[in-house]
């Protein structure tokens, strides 16, 4: 059955929800055959480039927000560092280490609801400095207004990066503090801006297959350029401090769902890709993916510019 699904997308046709279930059903035997398809899929329709992005975790912590997945969150008693907004020399130096190591994208990353006024303005200046030096500047700062997304755009801002983070459905699970209708809005207005938009999720958090295929779907219909892919790394003293990690041959087959799901579209792996899975990381091209998310995390180590580029390397693969 999978053959047929995967001539149906490399065909240009698109599944319909029931397929997407049948392609979540795969069963373990039959995985590598489901990366295998999923591999030609991205191979047709993102070719053999990867995109790749790194951040900078530019004001950490006291979020008033209650995520049950973040260690920021108001809710977390996890001991990570606090500080306000990071002066634009340092943010400028982890800029130009990423572009000295082949990186293209760089993403200034804030914690809260949404940043404040004089933050905007900073940002800014810290925005069109990066430009020069030759990197698409990206951020993520919130649940911002179209006018403060415009004003991003007009000084050189190239994505917007704002998850979903799981279906609407389980969404009220996981947030309580604001909606998933203020994400909706949110990724509109930075689509009407003309923002490039990178939106996805974190999977783990105890949602099911249905909501992972709820959330491809919206992310369809919202049409958004990257999608994101983390997987939870449970931390001591938030609400998910005791979940257990994701196995991680259900991670790759969310990465082959997704690609199946989203053919044309960038499936960039994120946070959680060496904790969750370890040795099988090397798979992710093969599973689907085509972009990463490279350096460390906000509050989690990630990998090192020097490994990835020798995986993409190892692959036969070139950066974007």
């Amino acid at each position: 059955m999978i053959d047929i699904l995967a001539d149906k997308v490399l065909n240009g046709g698109l599944l319909t929800n029931e397929e997407a279930f049948q392609v979540a059903g795969v069963q373990r035997k039959n995985l590598f055959n489901l990366f295998s398809f999923a591999n030609k899929i991205r191979e047709k329709f993102r070719t053999d480039s990867v995109d790749l992005c790194a951040i900078v975790n530019a004001k950490s912590g006291a979020c008033p927000e209650d995520c049950s997945y973040c260690a920021q969150s108001s809710k977390s008693k996890a001991g990570i560092e606090v500080y306000p907004l990071i002066r634009k020399e340092v943010v400028l130096e982890k800029a130009k280490e990423a572009k000295e190591a082949g990186v293209k994208r760089f993403c200034i990353v804030t914690s809260g609801r949404r940043i404040g006024k004089a933050e905007l303005f900073e940002i800014v200046t810290m925005v069109k400095k990066i430009r020069r030096i030759g990197l698409l500047p990206c951020a993520t700062l919130g649940l911002l207004s179209k006018g403060e997304l415009l004003f991003l755009k007009e000084s050189g801002l190239e994505r917007y990066h704002h998850n979903l983070e799981t279906s609407e459905r389980f969404f009220p699970a996981i947030c309580r503090t604001h909606t998933y209708n203020d994400k909706l809005k949110t990724i509109e207005a930075a689509k009407s801006a003309g923002l490039s938009v990178c939106s996805g999720g974190i999977f783990g958090l105890g949602e099911t297959w249905e909501d992972r295929i709820d959330m491809a779907f919206a992310l369809k219909e919202l049409d958004v350029n990257s999608i994101p892919v983390n997987f939870l790394i449970p931390v001591k003293g938030t609400s998910l401090g005791d979940m257990d990690m994701l196995y991680p041959f259900e991670a790759l087959k969310i990465i082959s769902l997704y690609r199946f799901l989203l053919p044309g579209k960038e499936i960039r792996i994120c946070g959680g890709r060496m904790q969750v899975l370890g040795e099988f990381n090397s798979m992710v091209f093969i599973a689907g993916a085509d972009s990463l998310l490279t350096g460390n995390y906000l509050t989690t180590t990630g990998r090192t510019f020097k490994d990835d580029l020798r995986l993409i390397k190892d692959y036969g693969l070139r950066l974007a």
